[in-house]
Formats: C-alpha cells, structure tokens, sequence
C-alpha cells in the first residue's frame, strides 16, 4: 500500500503528549512509519509536503520532521494534473495546501493520505473526485490490525 502522511500527521509525533488522542495518534504514526521501514507498506511524500514543513516557525520540531523525510521511498513533484484536482477540491472548501496535498497523493497513485486533521476529514469524505482513502492513523492502524 502506498501511504502520504500529510504535514499535521507528520508532526504529531512531536506535540505534546500529554492528551491521550495526541499520544494515540503518535503511536499510530510511528507503527505506520515502521511498517514502511519493514516494507509492508510504501511511504511517499512530496516537494509541497517538504515546503510546508520548512515553514514551521517551531526550529526543533521543524528539524526533527524534515528529518524523517529521509525515510520516504518517494517524493512527488507537483503536476498539471495534480494542480486541476487540487483547484476542483477547493470548490469542496478544502484548505489550498490541504487540496494540494490530497491531489498529490491522488495523482501520485497513493492509496491513503494519513491525516489528524478532523476538518480534512471530514470535508475529503464526500469528494467523489477523489480515488484515495483519507483516514486517521489510529483508525488506519485498527483496520490493518483487524485485517492482519
């Protein structure tokens, strides 16, 4: 399965821990990241998704999320493709970097896009011009647990 974490996903492992939602949350990102390392799973991400963690103002968890880019076995670079879904998903009222993020991975031939964004979810579930999954890694990691 080919999976795109998206950027709030990718730093959820550096929030703060003290909520248990939070905590979960990273847990599921680290199994998920683990059994791309493993190869049971392809991570992909993209140049929008380096872009928009290089402007966390936040030094250190900056640093720390760029770092783990290393592990991906795949960037994406934006296309015309991917730019027109990415402007048919803000007619959905998708945030633009979200839109673009969800076209990437659409595009890109991903079978998820890993999110803890709530409102990214909820908007993504009715978008017929969508082909990939959109999820949460907590419920991401009980679908391939119950599965397994």
């Amino acid at each position: 399965m080919r999976i795109y974490f998206d950027a709030c996903c990718l730093n959820r492992p550096f929030d703060d821990q003290s909520q248990d939602r939070i905590r979960l949350e990273s847990e599921a990102v680290k199994l998920v990241m683990d059994l791309c390392a493993k190869g049971i799973h392809s991570w992909v991400i993209s140049n929008t998704l380096e872009f928009e963690i290089a402007q966390n103002p936040d030094v250190e968890k900056r640093a720390a999320v760029l770092a783990l880019l290393g592990a991906a076995g795949e960037c994406l670079q934006v296309s015309e493709p991917a730019i027109q879904k990415a402007r048919q998903l803000l007619d959905r009222r998708i945030r633009p970097m979200d839109a673009l993020h969800l076209a990437l991975a659409d595009t890109g031939g991903c079978d998820i896009l890993l999110t803890v964004d709530d409102e990214l979810l909820r908007r993504s579930r009715d978008c017929n011009e969508l082909t990939i999954r959109v999820e949460n890694p907590a419920r991401f990691v009980v679908d391939e647990l119950e599965g397994a």
